[in-house]
C-alpha cells in the first residue's frame, strides 16, 4: 500500500482549510498514494471557535472533502467537527474514498495540560476500523494515542494499520512523548501506525494561540516492531511511504502479543 502523510497547518477558514486538502491530496495522487491522512482540526485548527463551524456529515465541508477524494480517485482521512450533545462538537474523522464512507469521534478527551477539551467536546464512544483495498485500516485521534486499549481493540478487529491524526499540544518534553507513545502504540497492537499531526505554526511565523494544542509536527509512519519508517520535522509536508500489510503475519507469529495477553 502506498500511503500519504500531509502535515499540514491549518486556519480559522473552513473553506481555506478545504483548498489546502486539495492541494495536498492531488500531489499525494500525483504520487501513486491510495490513501491520503490529513490531520486532527483540519477543518478548523483549535484556538477558534467551534460550534459555529460544526456540521453533519453530510454537510458542505465534508460533502467538499468527498468531492476531492472523488475526483482524485483517492481514500481520505480528515479531521472535522460535526454536532454534538449539550452545545458542544464531535471531533471527527472523516474517511471518504472509492467504496469508503465512514467516520470516527474520538473517544478520550485532551483534559490535561491545561486544556480542558471536554468542555466544547462531547466524547465518542466506539472504535471504528474500515477496509481499503483488502487492508483494515483502525481510527484513533491525537489524546487517545496514551490509551493502548483503543489500538489493541483495532487490531483484535482485524486493524494491520492505525491511523492517529493529531493536533499535539506543544510544551516541555511533549514532542519526546508523542514520538515514544506513537512507536509504542505499534508494537502494543503489532500494527503499522500512521500518525500525521498538524505542523508546528511557528515554523512558519505564526503565533501562539494560548493553551490550544495546535500541533508540533513529528509525523511519522513506524513499522509494527517500532520502527520508524517515515519521521517528518515541524513544517508543513507532504511524506509518500510504501507499506506492506501482509508483514503483519509474521510479525505476529514472532511477537504475538495479541495472543498472548491475559485479562486481569
Amino acid at each position: 500500500m502506498r500511503l500519504a502523510v500531509a502535515q499540514i497547518i491549518t486556519g480559522a477558514c473552513p473553506a481555506a482549510n478545504l483548498e489546502l486538502i486539495r492541494e495536498y491530496a492531488t500531489r499525494a495522487k500525483a504520487a501513486g498514494a491510495e490513501l491520503v491522512v490529513f490531520p486532527e482540526a483540519a477543518m478548523r485548527a483549535f484556538g477558534n471557535s467551534l460550534t459555529d463551524i460544526a456540521e453533519p456529515l453530510d454537510g458542505p465541508w465534508a460533502n467538499g472533502v468527498r468531492a476531492i477524494a472523488r475526483d482524485l480517485d483517492i481514500t481520505v482521512i480528515a479531521g472535522m467537527f460535526t454536532p454534538g450533545d449539550g452545545g458542544r462538537v464531535r471531533n471527527t474523522l472523516i474517511v471518504t474514498g472509492p467504496g469508503t464512507d465512514t467516520s470516527y469521534d474520538k473517544i478520550h478527551l485532551f483534559d490535561a495540560f491545561g486544556f480542558a477539551e471536554s468542555e466544547s467536546v462531547d466524547a465518542g464512544t466506539s472504535p471504528v476500523t474500515f477496509e481499503l483495498n483488502g487492508t483494515v485500516i483502525g481510527l484513533a485521534t491525537c489524546y487517545d494515542v496514551r490509551f493502548p486499549a483503543l489500538f489493541t481493540a483495532n487490531a483484535r478487529a482485524g486493524a494491520q494499520v492505525n491511523v492517529v491524526c493529531a493536533s499535539w499540544g506543544a510544551g516541555e518534553g511533549k514532542t519526546d512523548q508523542w514520538d515514544l507513545l506513537v512507536r509504542a502504540r505499534a508494537v502494543d497492537s503489532t500494527t503499522f501506525v500512521v500518525a500525521c499531526g498538524q505542523g508546528n505554526p511557528a515554523s512558519i511565523g505564526l503565533p501562539a494561540a494560548g493553551a490550544a494544542p495546535t500541533g508540533i509536527g513529528h509525523s511519522a509512519v513506524v513499522s509494527p516492531l517500532g520502527s520508524p519508517l517515515v519521521t517528518l520535522g515541524e513544517e508543513p509536508e507532504l511524506a509518500v511511504v510504501d507499506i506492506d500489510p501482509a508483514a503483519i503475519t509474521d510479525v505476529r507469529a514472532k511477537l504475538p502479543v495479541l495472543a498472548n495477553a491475559r485479562s486481569l
